[in-house]
């Protein structure tokens, strides 16, 4: 049935909500046999990438002038480097660092979500290197000292990595402790479940498989509603000056 002009979807000044009903598919150069749904962009103000890559069977991912992170939420990668294969399951990931050659192949039809960003290095301090590793592989812990709200740190806090990729699990009725402002933006991603979002002064209901671009300073709060936990995929930048400036 047509909505009619109704949505859930909204764009204000210092925050994005996008609904799947608004998703529009593209490809971005080099895509072989895949599409993208393009969620936040510096288009928005945002000074990172973050989309949805859907594969076909076979389908790849094209090249990018910045670092990438990214998600299996369905299927199956192989990652080739230096001649190496890897290959990364539902819930596994991996950090490719700017510049680094590399190939990203889905051996079956797979979904999976992609952070790139241009990289902030610091004066003697080595840049990352690539990491391939699984969710399940992290320990989590809770936040604030509440067991019912669980992270799961996916980069190492070191000061070579300028952003951070957590995995947040709230058990029904969980939520943040504090309503957050802060100098860091953030890119989210609803993995399963639901709950209430406060985003600068509006309240909006979020399920799985939408998307939230949180600006600086966006006030932000969440708690999980429903019968089942709540999780999502939250990137914020990290580890640099606020004097610092976009990269070059």
């Amino acid at each position: 049935m047509h909505n009619l002009g109704e949505t859930r979807s909204s764009q204000q000044r210092n925050h994005l909500l996008l609904t799947a009903d608004t998703f529009v598919r593209t490809t971005l150069p080099g895509m072989k046999a895949c599409m993208a749904i393009v969620h936040a962009s510096p288009t928005i103000g945002a000074r990172f990438a973050q989309y949805t890559a859907e594969f076909e069977s076979g389908g790849e991912l094209g090249g990018t002038p910045a670092q990438r992170f990214l998600y299996v939420l369905e299927g199956q990668l192989q990652f080739e480097v230096d001649g190496r294969q890897s290959e990364v399951g539902m819930c596994g990931y991996a950090y490719l660092p700017e510049g680094l050659p590399h190939r990203v192949v889905a051996t079956r039809a797979s979904r999976a979500a992609v952070i790139e960003k241009p990289y902030q290095a610091l004066p003697s301090v080595d840049s990352p290197r690539i990491l391939i590793s699984s969710e399940d592989a992290i320990s989590s812990h809770p936040l604030g000292d509440d067991p019912s709200l669980q992270a799961k740190c996916l980069l190492p806090d070191t000061m070579n990595f300028d952003f951070a990729v957590n995995t947040m699990v709230y058990q029904p009725g969980a939520s943040l402790s504090m309503v957050e402002m802060h100098v860091m933006e953030h890119g989210l991603l609803m993995l399963e479940g639901g709950g209430i979002y406060r985003l600068g002064d509006s309240w909006y209901p979020v399920t799985a498989g939408d998307f939230i671009w949180m600006g600086p300073w966006c006030p932000q709060w969440f708690g999980a509603i429903g019968k089942v936990p709540a999780k999502y995929l939250i990137y914020k930048d990290w580890n640099r000056h606020p004097l610092a400036g976009p990269p070059r």
